[in-house]
């Protein structure tokens, strides 16, 4: 069973927590533990899987024979290295009111986030292991969609919302839940995101990098889980499809704390080694600017449409094949009554053997993936050859450039609020393009922004 160590609040006393993280218990140091199935023992070995969820819901995971190791920092490692940090942390954390931070941050002992993310570490893996002992069998059914499994641990819970669907989701994509558990478990710390972004949520990464976690309001969670079964049919229909891979939906609750909900997803930006730039596109102007970075700053910041102006992405061959599937995608999202979504754009440059067509099919492009014919609609059937990189469903190559793509924040929907919103800005911007608009007008402008920004 998971266990948290170290129970001194002093080193995050004097840091203010993020809202949604509060209160903010106690930091933890992981140790080498054992690990058990995270069910009931007396659920047992066999059974009707979701029997065996049910039996998991308000029980902390429990040891059983076979115990799996979780390899982590020890609490003596942790204090050693707190301690050697502790002069430069404190410098940085004097400093942080007078200048904004802006990229990644280790969130290790000592972080105002340290113990939070433990907890969500801790769960995530309990949650993971109902799956990976019991995975949903048989053809999906509507309760996929509907099932919520609590898990009490010490000093919080950890929700998972629609487990199975998601589960059967990340098993469609080719992801094991062994390494899913290992990249969100307490294997390794989380990182930190901080950004341009106007959103009161907070973004973090598996420290990979290659899973993204972001907080989200009740409402959006509503939503999400609201067009899960329809987003899953357009991913089936289109396996290419630009729209991040959602993986999981979960609430956590500290001690008698209100309830706070996050997402996971597949990061755009991964893998991140020799990526150069990252951008959050809309479409429009309005607050669509971002400082760039001092020339050779280590500081990783998305920059926005205003920073792109002037530039395009050389696609060569692969321009029409973006084109088409960025009209089916926001063609999906303008049906489901959304606005306000990003396409994030990363690039890298192509090293030598790289390019070229002539040996692009034989040493690169090695997995194609097939969507599902629809008889009503042929002209929907959408392939292509992927290369035989990590994440590869969101990288496109160019001629000299390989893109990262995605869309991103997919639950903004156009009711009565954002209506409002809208009045407000045509008289506050008259003139101007600005993200509030109708979601017609804004899958319509994204797709012309693409457009006249590719050749």
């Amino acid at each position: 069973m998971l266990q948290p160590r170290g129970r001194d609040l002093q080193a995050i006393a004097s840091a203010p927590c993020a809202d949604w993280a509060q209160p903010c218990p106690t930091p933890c140091d992981w140790s080498v533990v054992s690990q058990g199935r995270g069910l009931d023992p007396a659920a047992g070995g066999g059974g009707d899987a979701a029997k065996a969820r049910e039996a998991a819901a308000g029980v902390m995971a429990a040891p059983s024979p076979g115990p799996r190791e979780v390899l982590a920092p020890s609490p003596e490692a942790g204090h050693r290295a707190a301690a050697s940090r502790s002069g430069r942390r404190g410098l940085l954390w004097r400093l942080r009111d007078k200048q904004p931070r802006l990229g990644l941050f280790e969130i290790s002992p000592g972080h105002e986030l340290h113990g939070l993310t433990c907890m969500m570490q801790a769960g995530l893996w309990a949650a993971t292991q109902v799956f990976v002992d019991h995975p949903p069998l048989g053809p999906p059914t509507q309760e996929d969609f509907s099932e919520v499994l609590v898990q009490v641990h010490e000093g919080f819970e950890l929700g998972t919302l629609a487990g199975p669907a998601f589960s059967r989701l990340r098993r469609s994509l080719g992801l094991a839940e062994e390494d899913y558990q290992a990249a969100l478990g307490p294997g390794g710390p989380f990182l930190q995101f901080l950004s341009t972004s106007k959103s009161k949520a907070s973004f973090f990464l598996s420290h990979d990098q290659r899973f993204f976690l972001k907080t989200q309001e009740r409402r959006e969670v509503r939503v999400l889980l609201a067009h899960l079964p329809r987003y899953v049919r357009h991913l089936q229909r289109h396996p290419h499809s630009l729209l991040a891979r959602l993986l999981g939906v979960h609430s956590l609750r500290v001690a008698q704390g209100k309830k706070k909900y996050f997402i996971i997803m597949q990061s755009i930006f991964y893998p991140p080694g020799r990526i150069s730039e990252r951008y959050d596109i809309k479409g429009c102007e309005v607050s669509r600017w971002v400082e760039p970075a001092p020339e050779g700053s280590p500081i990783v910041l998305v920059l926005k449409d205003r920073n792109f102006q002037g530039r395009t992405m050389d696609l060569g061959p692969q321009r029409s094949w973006l084109l088409r599937q960025i009209e089916l995608d926001t063609t999906f999202l303008r049906e489901l009554n959304v606005l306000d979504y990003s396409l994030l754009m990363a690039s890298q440059r192509l090293h030598e053997d790289e390019r070229g067509q002539d040996n692009s099919l034989i040493f690169r492009m090695a997995r194609s993936v097939q969507g599902t014919q629809s008889p009503e609609e042929p002209e929907t059937q959408n392939r292509r050859l992927l290369p035989d990189v990590p994440n590869a469903l969101h990288t496109l190559d160019g001629t000299e450039q390989r893109y990262f793509l995605g869309l991103v924040d997919l639950a903004t929907v156009y009711g009565l609020r954002k209506r409002l919103e809208y009045l407000w800005k045509t008289l506050r911007y008259p003139g101007r393009t600005f993200s509030t608009v109708s979601p017609t007008l804004y899958a319509r402008r994204l797709r012309q922004w693409v457009e006249a920004h590719t050749e």
